[in-house]
């Protein structure tokens, strides 16, 4: 059994090449052979928002605070709140954030195939996310 202190991981920006706005990003854990589990914790203000992406075994995001919106490509964006779970599809084009005046957190855990856990797309513009 193995305890990671709090604090001990440090926090990172989220790079500017895949989120729009300011997003913290906390690593949970990493993989530990043989499970291929990632998760971190998503710090988005209001406004910030992934890019477009897709995760080769899905994805699943539990909301700690705020409000935020989620949206699936070609689909309707949806409100999430502090509780709520979402389940992203192996390979579903998606983007996650919070609202324009909310800011949101949550937990995002996903699995390794293949060496990679998610495959970066283009940004969400502003027409999308305001839409």
């Amino acid at each position: 059994m193995t305890v990671t202190p709090n604090g001990a991981q440090s926090s990172t920006r989220g790079p500017a090449e895949y989120f729009t706005g300011a997003v913290r990003v906390d690593p949970l854990f990493g993989p530990t052979a043989p499970s291929q589990t990632s998760a971190g914790q998503v710090t988005f203000d209001a406004g910030a928002r992934s890019a477009w992406h897709t995760h080769p075994l899905g994805q699943t995001l539990i909301v700690t605070s705020g409000t935020g919106w989620v949206q699936e490509w070609g689909g309707e964006k949806k409100v999430v709140r502090r509780g709520d779970i979402v389940w992203c599809p192996p390979g579903v084009k998606h983007w996650h954030g919070a609202t324009a005046t909310n800011g949101m957190s949550h937990i995002a855990i996903q699995e390794v195939l293949d060496g990679k856990n998610v495959e970066w797309m283009e940004k969400v513009t502003d027409e999308q996310y305001n839409k």
